[in-house]
């Protein structure tokens, strides 16, 4: 199995590096883009005007999105350059938008009417019977969570290269990796966001009428409280601010992985069965490559979160 490496430049040249030393591949249930750092030996003697770049593995293009930062260098007669990248969703991160009630406001509304990403692409959804209150300093990717929250109770995630989606893939490919060899199989837990306890002011900033215990956490032996005044997104159902956060903050708890040698082509939100998973919705996609091989490990969450 190969992994090619492929810069473009402001112009839109190609340049593709075939001798890929190594790279590592991020992709999460709970981060808004996809991650790459890659080293290559280096066919290309530069790199000037870089603008974005892609990661094929297998025949998959799993990452696309932009420069961060690149480095090449000439060594005893050789070339080498260094990227990391960010897929082009995480410029919903970097864009804000403007403050204020927005009334009667689908999610096809929030990702095409506002700013023009490239390479970003979302999700039919034409429900406009919601509204998002904004913030001052909200970004895009916060305010497609808010809206996601409202219509379906999901969070949003990147599928593909860089689509947004905020439902369930309604025909997610089957994974069985029973049968296959593979090289760990494991268990982690992250408790370090978790809390016990939520408080929300009123209308007036005092505190009493809004209040959530979180019995899970309790059990863990976890004493953590928050306070906050009047959350205006949920003013529709006060108690759902405190819900959301608690949710939010329990994203990832618990996941179940395993990793094999090679890529065969998962992703978020596709099913997968291996120990005893059967049939779970992948939240996590990591792929390694070195002069070992390739490995992939894959990861399926428990959270309060539908999945």
């Amino acid at each position: 199995m190969t992994a090619v490496l492929t810069v473009k430049t402001a112009d839109g040249t190609s340049l593709a590096e075939n001798t890929v030393l190594s790279f590592m591949f991020d992709k999460d249930r709970y981060t808004p883009y996809t991650t790459l750092r890659a080293r290559v030996k280096a066919e290309h003697s530069s790199f000037e005007e870089a603008a974005e770049v892609l990661l094929t593995v297998g025949g998959h293009t799993v990452h696309h999105g932009l420069i961060d930062n690149i480095r090449w260098e000439s060594r005893k007669g050789e070339r080498f350059m260094s990227v990391s990248s960010r897929g082009f969703t995480s410029l919903l991160t970097q864009n804000q938008i403007e403050p204020g009630l927005k009334m009667n406001i689908s999610f096809n509304m929030l990702m095409d009417n506002f700013y023009t990403l490239p390479y970003v692409t979302h999700e039919y959804n034409a429900d406009d019977s919601s509204y998002i209150y904004v913030r001052p300093n909200t970004s895009m990717w916060d305010a497609a969570a808010n809206l996601s929250y409202k219509l379906l109770g999901t969070y949003p995630y990147i599928r593909g290269t860089n689509t947004v989606r905020i439902s369930s893939e309604a025909s997610p490919a089957s994974f069985d990796l029973r049968g296959a060899k593979l090289l760990s199989l494991g268990t982690e837990l992250t408790d370090s966001r978790l809390a016990s306890g939520y408080h929300m002011a009123n209308m007036g900033g005092t505190y009493g009428d809004f209040d959530l215990t979180d019995s899970d956490v309790e059990r863990l032996k976890i004493v953590r409280h928050k306070y906050f005044d009047l959350d205006m997104r949920f003013l529709y159902s006060p108690q759902q601010a405190l819900v959301y956060r608690d949710k939010y903050d329990f994203r990832g708890q618990k996941r179940v992985f395993c990793s094999y040698g090679g890529y065969g082509g998962e992703d978020i939100s596709d099913l997968v069965s291996f120990g005893a998973v059967s049939g779970g919705r992948i939240g996590s996609v990591s792929i390694s490559g070195s002069s070992a091989g390739i490995v992939t490990e894959i990861g399926v969450y428990t959270d309060k979160f539908p999945s």
